[in-house]
């Protein structure tokens, strides 16, 4: 069994959160910005993907309101959030002071 969100969200290391929705247009375009993201940011953080569609207790637990809306989880805690599409140096800036 792997890890569950909770787990993750809570460890040490910063986790990006990108809540979408498969029906998305603007997530779609997000895709490829969090591929080069990945690329940078390596192992010193985790980035999940959670479908509103499919999660919409975590959707509602977080107050996501629209797609896409992307979160930094530190030790449980959103340090930084905000909906809508970004560029991966947008976010290389908003998790730097997290890693």
């Amino acid at each position: 069994m792997g890890t569950t969100f909770q787990e993750l969200i809570n460890g040490e290391r910063p986790v990006l959160v990108d809540f979408f929705a498969e029906w998305c247009g603007p997530c779609k375009a997000m895709r490829p910005v969090l591929d080069e993201f990945k690329g940078w940011v390596g192992d010193r953080a985790t980035v999940i993907k959670v479908d509103v569609d499919k999660n919409p207790a975590a959707a509602q637990a977080y107050r996501v309101q629209g797609v896409p809306t992307l979160a930094i989880f530190k030790h449980g805690k959103v340090v930084w959030r905000k909906a809508g599409v970004h560029s991966a140096k947008q976010l290389e800036e908003a998790i730097r002071p997290y890693l």
